[in-house]
């Protein structure tokens, strides 16, 4: 493994794992079935409505031609625009996606455009599904979630660039929301539609799947698969990334044990949790040079979360980000362990606390099986 300087801390837009809903995927259509879906640069539009609950002074459509266009959002950017690192993560898949550097309008100065705005309560947006009402794959969060964030903090917002390049289709392009403190699924893909009302009900598509609506993302420690068995005397170390949530990231923590002829079966009542010796793992610094790290013409300074002085984030690791871990387990004896790890947030809590159920997300301990042979 590269030591942590020569690192990538963005994944390849083409590395994310893919957790793509429709059918057919919206990113696998060519040619015309694009131009009528709308989604290549030239077509895209963005319509900003009200259903008959709110009233609004300028709704933007398709159908009189006053929907957003692509050259207006990136116009809209040159003022009002943001770049910041974030890593996608899936409700119900526990290893991350990947992690970019997004860039985009938020969300509130989109809003801006279609004037005063009448009762209204929630934000509703959905991105193409085929046409199909059973595909129609959507999310929402309450008015003042939207326009308003507290200084310093991330505002939701609309992405049209990713590590310096336009949004690909295979990553939900043109363009897709973003909202920085939460799993994946409020941050819709292909965006077309948003709808402002004052019904104070959650719409999401995961939430009729007995998932939370408002989901945060959760701090915790992941396991690189890979080596398990090594020699005595030779070096055993275990590495792996960690997910600095809504509650951030303190440490990492790893708990070795011999092996109890259970395939790493430890339910959350055994009294073995609490009797744990969990001992410090390392968590990569940030790196020296962000300058390599970040997109040419990109410069530390213009993403959010650094310090315009020193070029260094703020603080390390950086919330919504992912970060590499490792641990190099000395004096074991020959034989047969169970390596478990987990991250501390900064309120203290430790993995799986404070939200230990997964329909908030997963976040469950990790189990890797280790043999050390003589």
């Amino acid at each position: 493994m590269p030591p942590p300087s020569e690192q990538k801390f963005l994944t390849d837009p083409q590395a994310f794992t893919d957790v793509s809903r429709g059918n057919p995927q919206p990113h696998k259509l060519k040619g015309e079935a694009l131009v009528k879906a709308r989604l290549t640069p030239e077509t895209w539009r963005l319509e900003i409505v009200s259903d008959s609950s709110t009233q609004i002074e300028k709704p933007r459509k398709i159908d009189d031609n006053t929907a957003l266009d692509l050259p207006a959002l990136e116009a809209l950017g040159k003022k009002h625009g943001i770049r910041f690192l974030k890593a996608m993560q899936c409700l119900n898949i526990a290893q991350p996606l990947g992690q970019g550097l997004w860039e985009g309008v938020p969300l509130r100065e989109v809003l801006r455009l279609v004037g005063k705005v009448n009762n209204i309560r929630r934000v509703y947006w959905s991105g193409f599904h085929n046409n199909d009402p059973k595909q129609l794959f959507q999310s929402s969060l309450g008015y003042n979630q939207v326009m308003e964030s507290p200084p310093g903090d991330l505002p939701v917002f609309v992405a049209y660039r990713l590590n310096g390049e336009p949004l690909s289709l295979v990553r939900g392009g043109p363009v897709r929301m973003v909202v920085p403190w939460a799993h994946g699924f409020k941050s819709i893909k292909w965006l077309q539609q948003i709808t402002l009302t004052n019904d104070y009900k959650a719409n999401d598509t995961y939430a009729e799947a007995n998932n939370d609506p408002d989901s945060y993302l959760k701090t915790m420690a992941r396991i690189d698969e890979g080596q398990e068995a090594f020699k005595a005397g030779e070096r055993v170390r275990v590495t792996g990334v960690a997910v600095a949530g809504w509650s951030g990231l303190k440490s990492v923590e790893c708990w070795v044990r011999p092996e109890t002829g259970k395939h790493g079966a430890l339910p959350p009542e055994d009294p073995a949790w609490a009797t744990a010796k969990w001992q410090p793992c390392r968590i990569d610094p940030s790196p020296d040079d962000w300058a390599s790290q970040l997109p040419a013409g990109v410069k530390p300074q213009d993403v959010w979360g650094f310090d315009p002085k020193t070029g260094q984030p703020r603080h390390w690791p950086m919330r919504y980000s992912v970060v590499r871990w490792t641990v190099t387990l000395t004096g074991l004896a020959p034989g047969a362990y169970e390596f478990r790890a987990r991250a501390v947030d900064l309120n203290g809590y430790a993995q799986p606390e404070p939200r230990a159920y997964p329909k908030s997300g997963r976040n469950e301990i990790q189990y890797k099986p280790i043999v050390v042979m003589a």
